[in-house]
């Protein structure tokens, strides 16, 4: 007597095809209408539109910027994660909500605010005025708008990483004669380099398609300070669709390219550390 297989998840053919529904009409339909939207330009001119001087300016600074900013929040997202985790200090609580308030805050209230205080006559811009530094409206506005923006990926990839990490192990290492340098490079960076890759991927592809943050904090001069998204926007206000999705393209292009390199180093960290163990 033949029995009927019963999937481990119940109405599994109509989960699957609702999510496969949702899936197409939230991504994959809007992106299919991006590169149809841009294939009504010949290609000479996509090509004149996409290497517009004052747009690979913006290229250089938007990826640069938003590389810079990951980067950052690498390390102090790794540091602010190890101090929640590791030690108990006054406070603490208040500190661990505060790293989810770039998630709520809406972005052009940050934008707002980081360019009323790093403004030349800001509370932080005016400590450097006097040595003729510059910090909102320029490049280097950028790069804290979106490392505002980013800060919380790192830290709550990481962070339950940390909370789970045996400490056994690091007893192990330390009666072993492991420095504590020596501990954290073998046994603590190598459990922590797949959680720290994701939230730098995540970090890196939300900065690069930040915009209300951005706006106030960087002065918008073409060539200087002038992001990718902004000049989508530009193209859009001038009801130049076609060339607005031709740089969007681009962009969607070379993240998907960069985030595909991150992920696969995070499969080859993880593959490495599941032959470790």
């Amino acid at each position: 007597m033949a029995f009927k297989q019963h999937s481990v998840l119940p109405g599994f053919n109509l989960a699957l095809g609702y999510t496969l529904l949702y899936l197409s009409v939230i991504v994959l339909i809007p992106l299919a209408a991006l590169f149809f939207k841009s294939a009504q330009m010949p290609l000479d001119a996509f090509w004149h539109t996409v290497t517009d001087p004052r747009l690979v300016a913006s290229y250089k600074l938007t990826f640069g910027a938003s590389l810079l900013a990951a980067v950052i929040n690498l390390f102090g997202g790794l540091l602010l994660a190890w101090v929640l985790v590791r030690y108990p200090f006054p406070g603490k609580r208040f500190i661990d909500a505060m790293v989810d308030l770039p998630f709520a805050l809406p972005t052009a209230v940050a934008g707002i605010s980081l360019a009323t205080i790093y403004a030349p006559n800001g509370w932080v811009g005016q400590l450097f005025a006097p040595w003729d530094i510059k910090i909102a409206f320029t490049r280097i506005g950028v790069v804290i708008a979106l490392t505002f923006v980013t800060l919380p990926f790192v830290v709550r990839t990481v962070q339950p990483v940390l909370e789970d990490l045996e400490k056994e192990l690091e007893e192990a290492a330390a009666s072993l004669g492991a420095t504590r340098g020596q501990v954290f490079r073998k046994v603590i960076l190598p459990t922590l380099l797949p959680a720290l890759l994701t939230g730098f991927a995540l970090a890196f592809a939300r900065a690069i398609g930040e915009y209300g943050s951005v706006i106030f904090i960087a002065g918008n001069m073409p060539f200087v300070s002038e992001i990718t998204p902004l000049m989508i926007i530009s193209k859009l206000e001038q009801y130049d669709y076609v060339g607005a999705t031709s740089i969007a393209i681009v962009m969607l292009l070379v993240s998907f390219a960069l985030l595909l390199v991150i992920n696969g180093l995070q499969w080859w960290s993880a593959k490495r550390l599941g032959r470790r163990k």
